[in-house]
């Protein structure tokens, strides 16, 4: 693949992720984004459907995972990052939804922190921000 059309895709890639973020309100179900966005250590949970949200949050770390793994391959063109990346990204989900789960399924006061920012690592990209110069990294040693 030449320059230009790496640098569109990219360019596409990176746009589709801040649209998923920009029209999260209108794509996916979930009562805790207004919720977190009020005063939130002094309130309590907001009523829920426990398997809708746990649903559209992994499809929305779907979206979010494809379309880094994208930008990761693109960025780098090696496909062992990739499948490296998707790894990480299959072990960080188990654990991140399992907690996510317990902290929707139980909700306390005290815990809301800690919600809010294992779904902040479930619902946004994060983990390409983490991966992404730690490749870069990796790259400039070898």
């Amino acid at each position: 693949m030449n320059k230009p059309v790496t640098y569109i895709s990219l360019f596409m890639l990176f746009t589709l992720l801040v649209l998923v973020r920009i029209f999260e309100n209108e794509l996916f179900y979930d009562p805790y984004l207004i919720f977190f966005q009020n005063d939130y250590l002094y309130i309590d949970s907001p009523r829920r459907e426990v398997f809708k949200v746990t649903l559209f949050t992994t499809c929305r770390f779907f979206i979010n995972t494809v379309l880094s793994l994208g930008i990761l391959y693109l960025f780098f063109k090696d496909i062992s990052m990739v499948k490296f990346s998707a790894i990480v990204y299959v072990i960080a989900y188990i654990v991140l939804i399992v907690l996510y789960l317990y902290f929707v399924i139980s909700p306390r006061q005290e815990d809301y922190y800690m919600f809010f920012n294992i779904r902040r690592f479930l619902i946004q990209p994060l983990f390409l921000l983490l991966l992404l110069p730690a490749f870069y990294y990796y790259k400039l040693k070898q």
